[in-house]
């Protein structure tokens, strides 16, 4: 038994290593950013949330609507009930990098040596703007991913779900995105819970105060999924929804950068600063200007 369950796993890193590479990265901008505690139990927790509302909608249809997955792989990799095991835990870190984008938007920002710097506050980081905002961000990633996993039987996913009716965007049911939004909200409200609770215990964590670059982990995962999901819908030589993708991503992506830049070059005002280090204080923010 132990060494079927060994088998199957080894086949899920082999037929999914981009899941897990992006995965520890995950684990390693999480544990910097919020601590090592909250990015294991976020890690348990969300892939629960995501779980669940796979299995509910394969059997319910709620909350993405009906979808089925077809077990081409089942044997070479490890199903959970009916659901890809790599499958669920991607919304891990896809929820951590789209909740990472929200605080990029929201907190104010300064130069710490020549990178941009969040002075996130606990309030900032538990908050609904955040939440809200975070769920559209991971709402926006699977924009691009689903069409090109619809797809799977021309690249190396392998064809394992589909929809019993073509939906009006490239395949893809606008059910499928409400969906989205609703497992994004709850799953980031979860994060928020976990990192609040913690922080109430008095619980010791390990994290990267020492390293001002921390917060650019989950904005680099986010900008990394959507990077390879159209590498690979140009690969497939779907260009119509290749160019579609860039499209959809060009203008924000502007508006982002131009947004953090006009934060940064008009500067964070001293209260910023001083709220920011009297929420954590161990933060190290040298050479800022």
């Amino acid at each position: 038994m132990i060494d079927r369950v060994v088998s199957l796993l080894a086949g899920t890193l082999f037929l999914r290593p981009y899941v897990a590479a992006f995965f520890i990265v995950y684990l390693l901008g999480c544990s910097l950013h919020l601590g090592m505690k909250r990015a294991l139990l976020f890690g348990l927790i969300g892939y629960g949330i995501a779980w669940l509302s796979e299995l509910s909608s394969i059997h319910t249809g709620i909350p993405y609507g009906d979808y089925f997955y077809i077990e081409t792989t089942r044997g070479q990799e490890l199903w959970v009930l009916g659901v890809p095991l790599m499958d669920s835990a991607s919304y891990v870190f896809l929820a951590y990098a789209s909740y990472s984008m929200a605080l990029l938007v929201t907190a104010p920002v300064i130069l710490v040596r020549k990178l941009p710097y969040l002075l996130e506050t606990r309030a900032l980081r538990s908050g609904l703007s955040v939440r809200l905002l975070g769920a559209l961000f991971f709402v926006y990633l699977d924009i691009i991913i689903d069409p090109v996993a619809l797809q799977g039987s021309r690249w190396f996913l392998g064809q394992i779900y589909g929809y019993p009716e073509q939906g009006v965007y490239f395949g893809v049911p606008i059910s499928n995105f409400i969906g989205w939004f609703i497992v994004g909200f709850l799953m980031i409200c979860a994060l928020q819970r976990i990192d609040a609770f913690l922080y109430r215990r008095n619980a010791p964590d390990c994290a990267g105060y020492a390293y001002p670059w921390r917060y650019l982990i989950g904005p680099a995962l986010y900008g990394s999924v959507l990077l390879f999901n159209l590498a690979v819908t140009f690969a497939i030589e779907d260009y119509t929804l290749g160019w579609v993708g860039i499209f959809i991503i060009l203008m924000p992506a502007v508006l982002l950068v131009r947004l953090v830049r006009m934060k940064y070059l008009h500067g964070a005002n001293d209260e910023a600063l001083k709220a920011h280090l009297r929420d954590f204080p161990e933060a190290a923010v040298p050479g800022s200007q």
